[in-house]
């Protein structure tokens, strides 16, 4: 008689999908209207880096509670629905302090986020090149120094390898901590000299006018880089869907200049990241000209401006002169900034123009770039900057006129 075998049962190898709850605190300068629009940006930053959001917690507290952030009975409540759920990630919007973060992942013994750890982990997932690799490894670095007891789930993500480590103790940590700070020099180092290096390729285009695209991130500023400049950067309905800069050049009405691509900013960025990417934001500091991209279909677009006018001041290049680029007006609806009734649902471009945003002392144009809309009028705003500053290097050029000109965007 024939021996029957055991059918073995086909192991599910595929990765699970991490799964996470966001916290946000609720205080007097925060509502919890404000708070929930945060989570939502948070929500959507953990996407980026592949992490679900299954739960948004708000909590009502003046100040963060020193030990735990948001509290003994709130961390209780937030505990008891990982437990439920399985969920294995929580992420606060805000920065915990070493002593916070040993508390809470002691407490709720899951992997915890704040948000400069999120967004330096998504630039890391990120950064392609060698500069921005460097860059972000050296900000990543010196977030974990002050904070490298219970963060070996981090640190193996890095090293690439898997799960937490066992029995470290105090020397170990210290040995980690050397370890560290060696290769916080070395990686200083070696930005240095990548740095060097970006300078003299910079110098190279002094006789060059430059633009520089900014903006908040995911605003569209990949969309219209490829739209102006005819090339393929990576663009992405992403948060930082590109961290390293691109520059192209750019030759209309016969005058050449070069356009470049950079980072996105977004609110609270992490200090060291911001430090570590100074040299890359020196196509930033050193364009001739801005254009500031704005989403006008994001509802809080205004305090998007206010963090990119911040940032551009905390780095330098505060100003300069600058286009508005008012972007997804296809996918604009917010009649109360106009006044209008409930019963128009979108604002037109001419009442768009009309509006405050639309009468500043800026240059302000209003275009969609997935739908090439008004892409004419930004042409001519933007060789109209471009060739001030072309006839300061070179006064004695004379523009070529041309006949029936074509768009060339």
């Amino acid at each position: 008689m024939k021996k029957l075998t055991k059918r073995k049962t086909p192991v599910d190898t595929a990765p699970k999908e991490e799964t996470a709850v966001l916290v946000a605190l609720v205080h007097q300068k925060q509502s919890e209207r404000k708070a929930t629009e945060y989570l939502d940006e948070l929500a959507f930053l953990a996407e980026t880096l592949g992490i679900k959001t299954v739960k948004l917690f708000t909590q009502k507290m003046e100040r963060p509670d020193i030990r735990t952030f948001i509290g003994k009975g709130k961390l209780q409540e937030v505990d008891a629905y990982l437990k439920a759920t399985q969920t294995g990630i929580i992420i606060f919007d805000d920065d915990l302090s070493p002593s916070q973060l040993r508390n809470i992942e002691e407490e709720l013994k899951v992997k915890v986020y704040d948000r400069s750890l999120l967004i330096l982990d998504i630039f890391l997932k990120r950064a392609k090149t060698a500069q921005a690799s460097t860059q972000v490894e050296l900000a990543r670095y010196q977030y974990l120094l002050p904070r490298l007891t219970n963060m070996w789930t981090h640190l193996e993500r890095q090293r690439g390898g898997t799960g937490t480590r066992g029995g470290s103790g105090e020397k170990e940590i210290e040995t980690d901590k050397r370890v560290i700070r060696d290769q916080i020099v070395l990686l200083k180092e070696k930005l240095e000299k990548i740095e060097k290096q970006s300078l003299t390729q910079r110098k190279g285009r002094t006789q060059v006018t430059r633009v520089a695209l900014v903006g908040y991130t995911n605003v569209g500023k990949s969309t219209l880089m490829n739209l102006l400049s005819k090339s393929d950067v990576f663009a992405e309905n992403k948060l930082f869907a590109t961290v390293d800069a691109t520059v192209r050049k750019i030759t209309l009405d016969n005058i050449p200049f070069l356009l470049s691509d950079t980072v996105g900013f977004i609110r609270k960025l992490p200090t060291t990241l911001i430090e570590s990417f100074k040299s890359t934001l020196d196509e930033v500091r050193e364009a001739d000209v801005l254009m500031h991209v704005v989403d006008v279909s994001h509802p809080s677009f205004e305090e998007h401006i206010e963090v990119v006018n911040k940032t551009l001041m905390e780095i330098g290049a505060a100003g300069k002169p600058m286009i508005m680029v008012f972007n997804k007006i296809d996918q604009y609806q917010n009649p109360d900034l106009f006044d209008l009734t409930e019963e128009i649902p979108q604002a037109t471009l001419d009442e768009l123009k009309a509006s405050w945003i639309g009468k500043g002392d800026l240059d302000a144009v209003f275009i969609s770039a997935v739908e090439k809309t008004n892409i004419e009028e930004l042409r001519k705003v933007l060789m109209k900057r471009v060739k001030t500053r072309h006839m300061e290097i070179y006064p004695n050029f004379v523009p070529i006129q041309r006949e029936n000109e074509e768009d060339e965007f």
